[in-house]
């Protein structure tokens, strides 16, 4: 089929792909290199310092996590897009990947080319009731779950995050320890990690998101439990440290207080053969294959009493279907699917 001339729009967070933490560039990262590998005509825009095969429109240097004076961040985020949107000619689709809020909305009545967008969290309905002001706006979902969120919404598609399963190291011979990395804030759980590390008798290391997670909730509420023996904070881990770490561990603990429509770091954390103790909450289940790359429970309670049905899962079958389902490859093919329907929809009003 004829290749697409895309508009790739990235958050203006970082630099695409971050040089430490950050799931949306990660992920905005793999789609623009896979679409450039799959031959269609990319046009990256983010800051001065990203690196792609694609072609790269910067507006701004850095983006504002390195660069604190960019303030505020939601104006840089606009900007960014207005360029894409100022080029509509040049380009079949532009998508947009928000850090947070889907401004691209704006613009989906106003620019002759479609302007679609993947959002990354779990809808609010106040959220929804703003969103529902356009409804022929065109949505990539990251799960069922998500989708389901968005009903009444133009959903075009659901494509999982993909992951460079071959930058994820297998490791046959963990170490002994669990790990919990994420943000630290209640709905991702660290303080419930920590009571099922200490009510299993295992050591947990506690890696943050990124480094700025070190708030108040972290001084407050996780600082005091951490005693450097049996629970040790590990800062915020670069690429190469979060694979070991991720390798290294018995299981990864994935308490999370509130659903979430993905959790890329059970992906990631499946890639290096390391299983998965997760709380049953958003699209758990659509990630974890239960029984084989982990186990969802319904109770805290639950999942220290069935700890160790996960730490004997097969390490090598961890991997294997981490890889079957996670592949770039994959999500590229799905995006370029939803792409396809959504050029199909505009021929056809």
């Amino acid at each position: 089929m004829q290749p697409l001339r895309i508009a790739h729009v990235a958050p203006v967070v970082t630099g695409i792909p971050p040089r430490k933490s950050g799931s949306v560039q990660t992920m905005t990262s793999l789609l623009t290199e896979g679409l450039v590998a799959r031959g269609h005509d990319v046009t990256l825009f983010a800051t001065g310092n990203s690196v792609t095969k694609a072609t790269l429109h910067a507006s701004f240097p850095l983006g504002y996590r390195e660069n604190p004076a960019m303030w505020p961040w939601e104006m840089y985020e606009v900007l960014n897009l207005t360029a894409a949107i100022e080029r509509a000619s040049d380009f079949d689709i532009i998508h947009y990947q928000p850090g947070y809020l889907p401004l691209g909305l704006a613009f989906t009545r106003l620019c002759p080319t479609p302007v679609s967008q993947t959002i990354h969290h779990a809808p609010a309905d106040d959220e929804l009731a703003l969103w529902h002001r356009f409804p022929d706006a065109p949505f990539v979902a990251i799960s069922h779950q998500q989708a389901a969120l968005m009903a009444g919404l133009n959903v075009v598609g659901v494509v999982p995050h993909g992951i460079d399963t071959d930058r994820f190291v297998f490791n046959a011979s963990p170490g002994e320890y669990l790990l919990f990395l994420g943000r630290f804030t209640p709905g991702k759980g660290p303080v419930e990690a920590i009571q099922i590390a200490k009510r299993a008798g295992m050591r947990l290391l506690l890696v943050a998101a990124r480094i700025q997670d070190e708030d108040e909730y972290y001084r407050n509420h996780v600082e005091p439990l951490v005693d450097g023996t049996q629970i040790v904070y590990a800062g915020e881990a670069d690429f190469e440290t979060k694979i070991r770490l991720y390798g290294g561990a018995r299981a990864l603990l994935y308490p999370v207080q509130q659903g979430e429509p993905f959790g890329l770091v059970l992906a990631e954390a499946m890639a290096c053969g390391t299983p998965v103790a997760a709380l049953d909450r958003g699209a758990v289940r659509e990630v974890v294959d239960e029984g084989v790359t982990g186990h969802a429970f319904a109770s805290l309670d639950d999942m220290v009493a069935g700890l160790d049905r996960v730490l004997t899962l097969d390490r090598v079958t961890v991997r294997t279907r981490a890889v079957e389902r996670f592949g770039v490859m994959a999500m590229v093919d799905g995006y370029v699917d939803a792409f396809r329907t959504i050029l199909a929809q505009q021929a056809g009003h």
